[in-house]
């Protein structure tokens, strides 16, 4: 069995003119990372209830954030030629793209989703397994690479529930 890399993307918010502040991934090995990404110029739509959720204020991104371009090419350098899986691809990919485009890079890695790895499991089994996991890990912050680790330990339960089956 092949543990799959997952990638999360926290947004300013949904819709047009969202963007990337958070990415977070882990490998199947379980090594993970996490970086804020400072916003870009024009990056300057931002959505309260967003905010709500992931808890990161666009002052804290400013700060603490690093540019597009160190975020794209350390992405690059550590998923270079994997497949990397989501839970979320059409909003992944596109705040992917974003920040891309705004560092000037294309991704060297293709972005799938975590659909495609699992078999006859209903939306409604993997949200509740996804709940125990989470209850299980019992992670104190909403942060892209806890987020990240939840979908692979969730797949990882549910792969070995069919196995056994």
């Amino acid at each position: 069995m092949r543990i799959p890399t997952v990638i999360d993307v926290e947004a300013s918010g949904f819709g047009n003119g969202s963007y990337p502040i958070e990415v977070g991934f882990v490998l199947p090995d379980g090594r993970s990372e996490c970086t804020l990404i400072r916003p870009a110029n024009g990056w300057t739509h931002w959505d309260d209830s967003a905010e709500a959720i992931h808890g990161i204020n666009r002052s804290i991104l400013v700060q603490s954030g690093k540019p597009a371009v160190e975020v794209a090419a350390r992405l690059n350098q550590v998923l270079r030629g994997m497949t990397v899986y989501s839970d979320a691809w059409a909003h992944d990919f596109v705040w992917l793209s974003v920040l891309y485009e705004a560092a000037g890079l294309v991704p060297n890695f293709k972005l799938e989703h975590l659909a495609t790895l699992i078999r006859n499991c209903t939306a409604a089994h993997w949200n509740a397994v996804r709940l125990e996991v989470e209850h299980d890990m019992d992670l104190r912050r909403h942060r892209a690479s806890n987020d990240a680790r939840v979908l692979q330990q969730t797949w990882l339960r549910v792969h070995q529930e069919q196995e056994a089956a």
